[in-house]
């Protein structure tokens, strides 16, 4: 049987602070992000949020990896 809580939170505090790295990263595309759900957003806005997102994590790994 498939584990359907697979977005399931294991750590809380991780949830608080993905959250507030997502408004960051909104912040820095230009879209307006609300607490909460953001159906109104298009797939190109909700695309370049996750795009942003993924640029910050892979520079923040290649500085660390040094």
């Amino acid at each position: 049987m498939a584990n359907k809580s697979s977005n399931r939170i294991v750590v809380p505090e991780a949830r608080e602070a993905l959250d507030r790295f997502k408004m960051e990263a909104a912040n820095e595309v230009g879209v307006t992000l609300n607490q909460g759900y953001n159906g109104h957003l298009t797939s190109r806005e909700a695309g370049s949020i996750g795009g942003q997102m993924v640029k910050k994590m892979v520079e923040s790994y290649e500085k660390n990896a040094k």
